[in-house]
C-alpha cells in the first residue's frame, strides 16, 4: 500500500505532530506500507531533503513565530499535482491548515480515501493566539471549524479516547478511531544524565525538576513556575529546567524574574532529539507537566522510558496515559498540592526508584510497532471508501 502524508509541520520543527509522523512512517515501512510526506521546507529553496520520502515545499516564515513555516497554496498544489498519477492508495492529513484543504482536494481528484489525525485541541489554543476574540466566540469558531473539516474526510484518528469523546461532543459524525502514537525503540536507549548536567554547568547533586516540550502559552508552564516557587521553600537548591523552544519563552523568562526565580530556572532551549534530549530526561529527579491541551502527551511516556518519575495533572489526552500503575503521581492543578508532590519525590529516593521502575515497565506497553499495525489495518479497511462517501453526501 502507498500512502501520502500531508502536513503543515515537520522536523526540524520539534513538536508532537512531527514526532508522530516520523514514528509512524518508520514502523509502517516495516509493515510494507510505503509513505511519502509532503511538508514545508525550513531551509533555502531547492535544498535537498535530509530524509528519504520527504518532499519539501517552499515556505515562508510565519510572523512572530520563528519556528513555523507557511506553505503557499499554489506551491503546495503544484507539488501535489506533480506527483505521479495513480501512485497513492490513500491520503493521510496531519494538520488542519493549508495541508488539510490541499490533501482533501488531491484525494477527491484521485478518487481515493482521505483520513485525518486530530493532533491539536484548538478550542484551548485559540484564546492564547486570538486574545481579543471573546472566549465563547472562540469556542464556537473552533468547534464549527472542526466539524467542517472532519466532515470532509472518510475517517478520523484521535490519539486518545478523551479526544474522541471531545469530537463526538462537537457533533462530529465521521468515524473516529483511537490510535495513539507509540514509543519507538530508540526512546528507551538510556540517556546520560551526568553528561547533561556537565554541559549545562549544573552541579551533579542539585535537585532537578524538568519540563520538556514546546515552550508555548497553552502548555501551562506559567503554572509550573508559580508551583516551583513553593518547591524551593522546601528545597532551596532545586532547579527547574525548561527544555524546548516556542513563542512563550521570553514571557516565561520575565515571569521567572518577577517571581524571584531567575537563579532557579534554566532554559535549556532546543535539544537534539536523539542525544541531548534523552540526557535531559535522564538527568531529572522528577518530570513535571501541567498542559490542558494535549491530545495524548507523548513526553510523559518518553520521561517514563528513561525511568524518570512523573508528577502531572491529568487533562484531556493525558488522562489516557496517567493511569494507576503508570509510574506517575497525578495531582490537581493547585500550586500547593503539586509542589508537595514534587518535594515528596525529590526527598524520597526509594519512591523515585519505585516510580521510575513502574514507569519504564508501563512505557514498554506503548510499542510504536503495535500502533503502526493498527493504523495499517485501518488503511486496509478504507480502500474503496470514496465512492460510498460521495453517494452518501449526494443523498443528504
Amino acid at each position: 500500500m502507498r500512502v501520502l502524508f500531508v502536513s503543515d509541520v515537520y522536523f526540524p520543527r520539534v513538536n508532537g505532530v512531527s514526532t508522530s509522523i516520523r514514528t509512524f512512517r518508520q514502523d509502517l515501512a516495516s509493515l510494507g506500507v510505503d509513505t511519502c510526506l509532503v511538508a514545508p521546507s525550513y531551509a533555502a529553496p531547492d535544498a535537498p531533503s535530509e530524509e528519504p520520502g520527504v518532499l519539501r515545499v517552499p515556505a515562508t516564515k510565519v510572523p512572530r513565530d520563528p519556528e513555523d513555516r507557511r506553505m503557499g497554496w499554489r506551491a503546495l498544489t503544484r507539488a501535489l499535482d506533480a506527483l505521479p498519477g495513480g501512485r497513492f492508495d490513500l491520503v493521510h492529513i496531519h494538520t488542519p491548515f493549508i495541508a488539510h484543504y490541499a490533501g482533501v482536494r488531491l484525494a477527491r481528484r484521485a478518487d481515493i480515501p482521505a483520513i485525518a489525525t486530530y493532533h491539536t485541541f484548538f478550542e484551548e489554543y485559540l484564546h492564547h493566539y486570538l486574545p481579543l476574540v471573546p472566549a465563547p466566540l472562540a469556542r464556537f469558531l473552533a468547534r464549527s471549524f472542526t466539524r467542517s473539516q472532519c466532515a470532509a474526510v472518510h475517517a478520523l484518528i484521535a490519539p486518545s479516547e478523551p479526544m474522541r469523546a471531545v469530537l463526538t461532543g462537537y457533533g462530529v459524525t465521521t468515524p473516529i478511531h483511537v490510535v495513539p502514537t507509540g514509543l519507538a525503540a530508540d526512546r528507551f536507549r538510556p540517556g546520560d544524565g551526568r553528561a547533561f548536567r556537565a554541559r549545562a554547568g549544573i552541579d551533579a547533586g542539585r535537585a532537578l525538576v524538568t519540563y520538556i516540550g514546546r515552550v508555548a502559552h497553552e502548555k501551562n508552564i506559567g503554572f509550573l513556575l508559580r508551583m516551583f516557587r513553593e518547591v524551593i521553600r522546601s528545597v532551596p537548591g532545586a532547579l527547574l529546567v525548561i527544555a524546548g523552544e516556542g513563542p512563550a519563552r521570553e514571557a516565561l523568562r520575565q515571569q521567572a524574574g518577577h517571581l524571584g526565580l531567575a537563579e532557579h530556572v534554566h532554559f535549556a532551549g532546543y535539544l537534539e532529539r536523539d542525544s541531548a534530549l534523552l540526557d535531559c530526561y535522564a538527568a531529572a529527579d522528577v518530570f513535571v507537566f501541567a498542559s490542558r491541551t494535549e491530545t495524548q502527551g507523548l513526553v510523559l511516556l518518553e520521561a517514563m522510558a528513561q525511568g524518570t518519575p512523573v508528577v502531572s495533572t491529568a487533562h484531556l489526552g493525558t488522562r489516557s496515559i496517567l493511569v494507576p500503575g503508570s509510574g506517575a503521581l497525578v495531582v490537581p492543578e493547585e500550586e500547593d498540592a503539586f509542589a508537595a508532590a514534587v518535594v515528596r519525590v525529590i526527598g524520597d529516593l526509594n519512591l523515585r526508584q519505585e516510580l521510575g521502575k513502574r514507569g519504564l515497565a508501563y512505557a514498554r506497553q506503548w510499542s510504536s510497532s503495535a500502533m503502526a499495525r493498527r493504523l495499517a489495518e485501518l488503511y486496509g479497511q478504507l480502500r474503496g471508501a470514496p465512492r460510498v462517501l460521495r453517494l452518501a453526501r449526494a443523498s443528504d
